[in-house]
């Protein structure tokens, strides 16, 4: 997707969350930000994106509808994980 830099950085930042929120892989995490994001063009900074903490996208990109992860007596337990893209899906642009 392009993006001017400070937003690929933003975007390697929400990666990172994945990976170390999550446990995934960051082939991983890349694909499901290339879902979410994939189509957008970031031409400018700070894009709306950069509004909320990469935390935040995180979340949103690895569970299903609106989790308040930010309640520290949230039950997670009823959390459902939302599906990583397909395997032969475009989205996957590292090796997994």
């Amino acid at each position: 997707m392009p993006a001017v830099p400070e937003m690929q950085e933003y975007l390697g930042e929400v990666a990172e969350e994945l990976v170390t929120l999550f446990g995934i892989s960051r082939a991983e995490a890349v694909a499901r930000i290339n879902r979410a994001w994939g189509n957008q063009v970031f031409n400018e900074w700070p894009d709306l994106l950069a509004h909320e903490e990469p935390e935040h996208w995180a979340y949103g990109l690895y569970y299903e509808g609106d989790v308040p992860y930010w309640e520290p007596d949230a039950d997670r337990s009823q959390w459902r994980i939302r599906q990583a893209p397909p395997r032969d899906s475009p989205a996957w642009t590292l090796e997994a």
